[in-house]
């Protein structure tokens, strides 16, 4: 822990977490306020729907405020969160993540998968493009007899997978 804010190449952990408690507490709110709108007591035949999320968002309401009160009553004090080149690490993750989300909403699951796994093995694992290319196939292949031939449970699937029949 430092005093001064002179903490060279690293984010604080001041504005990560307060806005982390504050985002949390909102929600906690906001699932309180719902479970008041549907009832949190008791019916004839048990808990209302309300009931259970009140209790919830009623927890996740006092932590998140009490964190946030926390960090503003030490606010002066200069703790690190991540350093620069821990953070990159975490977006070369979390970019291609949030791209293989919204992927998914457009392109379908099997696609986006492929496309996610193949990036994945040849930036990050360094492998070659055979191993590459029959995992990248496999694994989203293996998934789609898995979920949608044996359990019958169908999967987002996007216009790739209407042009060859299988949607």
């Amino acid at each position: 822990m430092q005093d001064t804010d002179n903490t060279g190449d690293a984010i604080g952990v001041r504005w990560p977490e307060l806005l982390v408690a504050v985002f949390l507490l909102a929600l906690g709110v906001v699932v309180i306020v719902d479970s008041l709108r549907v009832g949190t007591g008791w019916a004839d035949d048990g808990p209302q729907s309300g009931y259970f999320p009140f209790y919830i968002g009623l927890a996740l309401a006092g932590a998140s405020g009490w964190t946030a009160f926390k960090q503003l009553m030490r606010w002066r004090t200069v703790e690190v969160f991540a350093e620069r080149e821990q953070l990159r690490s975490v977006l070369a993750i979390l970019l291609p993540m949030v791209v293989y989300v919204a992927g998914v909403a457009f392109l379908g699951i099997y696609v986006s998968s492929f496309v996610l796994i193949g990036y994945f093995m040849l930036r990050h694992g360094k492998h070659g493009w055979p191993l590459t290319l029959g995992v990248s196939v496999g694994v989203p292949a293996f998934f789609y007899g898995v979920f949608e031939r044996w359990f019958l449970v169908p999967l987002p699937k996007g216009p790739l997978e209407a042009l060859i029949g299988v949607a």
